[in-house]
């Protein structure tokens, strides 16, 4: 459907989204994990809508009742993403100025949100990459931008006297980084319950955590 003024092609938009809005969350929850991981999996202009509706358990028409087109949807999923990465964000706090301690806490946060929606953060990190011309400078306006906020704000107030002199900070900040992400894919496979296991998950990712510390610290 074509509209002459934007402005009302963006209502439009709004007022489908609201619908899709008042579903159950079981349901919204669903149809956002089945359609970030048929985009993850098949990019913008290879997804099918087909395989998403199949995926979530409904109809064609029911998708298109919630989104006017493939681009809406995705369009959609990457503000909710970016929402869902501002709200981890939101939770650093800047008075803990030890990077072990913060990076700890983000990964909790992290783990978190991938229990509900495994994808949202591959999906956001493929969007950077996606050549589609169709989605390509929504993209650039709404993602790129969020990355660099997250950056700078995660390693704001840092206390880095703590590193040994003879250590290269950037590089022993990757380690920690790259650690912290695969020891999070290692819990994601082999959880049940996150809430059941956390005091477990704090006390092994602790004795990473010492051996990177002794390696890197004072």
């Amino acid at each position: 459907m074509k509209y002459d003024h934007i402005g009302h092609y963006r209502r439009e938009i709004i007022i489908i989204n609201s619908i899709f809005n008042s579903l159950k969350t079981e349901k919204q929850e669903r149809i956002i994990n089945a359609a970030i991981k048929e985009f993850v999996q098949s990019g913008f202009d290879k997804a099918s809508t087909n395989e998403i509706v199949k995926e979530a358990r409904i109809s064609k028409g029911s998708l298109f009742n919630y989104f006017n087109s493939k681009k809406d949807l995705y369009i959609y999923l990457i503000e909710y993403s970016i929402q869902v990465i501002e709200k981890i964000y939101g939770h650093i706090d800047l008075n803990e100025t030890d990077i072990f301690i913060r990076i700890e806490k983000l990964g909790l946060k992290k783990l978190h949100i991938q229990r509900k929606f495994p994808l949202v953060f591959d999906f956001l990190f493929s969007s950077v990459h996606e050549e589609s011309d169709e989605v390509k400078e929504d993209i650039k306006q709404k993602v790129n931008s969020i990355f660099e906020e997250g950056v700078t704000k995660i390693y704001e107030n840092i206390d880095y006297s703590k590193f040994r002199e003879d250590i290269d900070i950037q590089k022993a900040i990757d380690i920690l980084n790259w650690t912290m992400f695969g020891f999070g894919e290692k819990v994601m496979n082999q959880l049940n319950s996150f809430e059941e296991v956390r005091e477990e998950y704090l006390e092994e990712w602790g004795k990473y955590s010492k051996i990177l510390k002794y390696s890197f610290y004072k």
